[in-house]
């Protein structure tokens, strides 16, 4: 039986928990949030709250789960995937580092568009405002294609504490944003973009491990 509480599974934790919820990134959701529900009063904002972030919970699991699947499916391997993945992290993170917002995530257009809609709490802020293809091919990443039981749980649990953040950050956007300032939020946008940098060249570092290549290269 799997302990959770050996090094390298806390490691692990540590690992999903920092990627996905870098990924989701609610904190950089807060103003897209405020303009979607501008004219929203205080329950119908907590009402698409819910919504986004029970949309970034089913989104996220159900690739998880699905992940192995689609592996098999399309014949991908692991380290194709981790490096895939890996460079549209660097990407992001490159935008973070500057402040900005990633186009992954959402568009102008479509901002305007979700101000329109009656189910904008599910398109565009639970997918992909929050669940987005960046934390999509994370979560498909760190199950792998062959993920044990303990790996499913751990990435659920990460998975479960992002989308719950989430949803008490967004159901508190104003005060938030009223105390991060919007020096803050690009502050904290920026470390997590370096963060999430560093995990990124990693990803890619496994894909070329799994593939010999660095090996080849330190020989």
């Amino acid at each position: 039986m799997h302990n959770f509480f050996t090094a390298p599974s806390i490691q692990y934790f540590i690992v999903a928990l920092t990627s996905v919820f870098f990924l989701v990134d609610p904190f950089a959701a807060l103003p897209t949030f405020l303009v979607i529900a501008a004219d929203a009063n205080r329950d119908e904002r907590r009402r698409l709250a819910i919504k986004a972030s029970i949309t970034c919970f089913v989104v996220l699991t159900s690739f998880a789960l699905m992940g192995s699947l689609i592996f098999r499916f399309f014949g991908i391997t692991l380290p194709a995937f981790q490096i895939a993945g890996g460079i549209i992290l660097i990407l992001m993170g490159l935008e973070m580092l500057q402040g900005r917002r990633s186009g992954t995530h959402e568009t102008p257009g479509e901002t305007e568009e979700g101000i329109a809609k009656e189910d904008a709490g599910i398109i565009p802020l639970g997918i992909p405002m929050l669940a987005g293809p960046g934390a999509i091919s994370t979560v498909m990443v760190l199950m792998g294609p062959s993920p044990g039981w303990w790996r499913t749980v751990t990435i659920f649990i990460a998975i479960t504490i992002t989308s719950a953040a989430s949803f008490l950050i967004l159901s508190a956007a104003d005060r938030v944003r009223r105390f991060l300032g919007e020096t803050g939020i690009r502050i904290l946008m920026r470390l997590m973009g370096l963060l999430l940098t560093a995990i990124a060249v990693q990803f890619i570092v496994n894909g070329l491990a799994n593939l010999g290549v660095v090996q080849a290269v330190h020989q």
